[in-house]
């Protein structure tokens, strides 16, 4: 997944006009919900691999969109600002550990796993609010940040050990988050994309380089009468780059017309269809312990949801609108 960074602008209520705002917000979801389907795919090659490839096609795909768009301007202006790339150089280390415990999660068999990381996420990024930046929580958020907590340690305590990759996923973007929050307002997300990619890339290219070099590189273990297969692959590799830049901008441009908790809800399509990706698809075994502990993490997030609509309806309504 790629997490937000444009700035919401809540409006009081979906229109019609605003329909394909709505498609392309629940589309940008979607798109991130099969993403297990796709990097289940990729194998033979490795998590790291895989990023590397995710890394390098996406930074070429962002800046091949920034030209098509006539964004160029936009991106040498985020360039010529240290402080934001200072910002998005820490932000895309934290998404290369983010992205490699996914791909390694689907591809070793604890897709529900992830699934659970991204549901634990919300109750995360509120609890570093509080720590972090002395955020005001309500009752009912610390209820929720409470809850979650709950849920962990049921999680721990029936599966007999901690659930590293769901807290490392949680984690990494919830900081992620924290990194993005001054300069989520002032960068365009394709502008954005290209810095982190492109400032992780370099060290990426070196291990590529080292992988080819001692001919692990997973299209170097085909058999060299198959060149189907190994452009099929490749092709497959490629393709990652792309797929990381659709949903980012599906999501931008829904994110500009629809209300702030609309987004909120359509956020749980992806952990959904990955849980349930990983329970139907890929037949993950799904432990009574595992069950009671999602569905703490459910009631949080249900009550986190009614607190974010009370806190959106308590708003004044030029506030609610964006038009202050």
């Amino acid at each position: 997944m790629w997490p937000c960074y444009v700035r919401i602008v809540p409006s009081p209520q979906v229109s019609t006009s605003n329909s394909s705002a709505l498609l392309a917000g629940a589309g940008s979801y979607v798109l991130w919900g099969v993403f297990p389907l796709y990097f289940h795919l990729l194998n033979p090659a490795g998590a790291f691999e895989v990023i590397v490839h995710r890394a390098w096609w996406g930074m070429l795909t962002c800046i091949a969109a920034i030209l098509l768009l006539k964004q160029w301007r936009a991106f040498k202006a985020t360039v010529r600002d240290r402080s934001a790339v200072w910002r998005l150089a820490i932000a895309g280390g934290l998404i290369a550990v983010n992205w490699t415990v996914y791909v390694y999660a689907v591809q070793s068999g604890h897709t529900v796993d992830a699934a659970l990381g991204y549901f634990i996420n919300p109750l995360v990024t509120v609890a570093l609010g509080r720590v972090v930046l002395g955020e005001r929580l309500t009752r009912l958020r610390a209820c929720a940040v409470a809850l979650g907590l709950v849920a962990i340690v049921v999680l721990v305590i029936g599966m007999g050990r901690l659930p590293w990759v769901s807290l490392v996923l949680a984690l990494s973007f919830g900081l992620y988050s924290l990194a993005k929050k001054d300069v989520a307002s002032r960068v365009a997300p394709l502008s954005g994309m290209a810095i982190e990619t492109a400032v992780i890339t370099p060290v990426l290219l070196v291990y590529y380089g080292w992988l080819v070099a001692h001919g692990a590189a997973s299209w170097q273990d085909y058999s060299s009468g198959n060149d189907v297969a190994v452009w099929a692959h490749l092709l497959l590799l490629i393709g990652s780059g792309p797929l990381t830049v659709l949903p980012l901008y599906c999501f931008a441009w829904a994110a500009r017309g629809l209300p702030l908790s609309v987004m909120g809800l359509l956020q749980y399509i992806t952990p959904v269809m990955q849980l349930l990706i990983g329970v139907l698809v890929f037949h993950e075994p799904m432990a009574t312990a595992r069950w009671i502990g999602t569905a703490i993490v459910w009631l949080a997030l249900i009550v986190l949801t009614i607190d974010l609509y009370r806190s959106l309806r308590a708003q004044p309504e030029a506030v609610r609108t964006g038009k202050t």
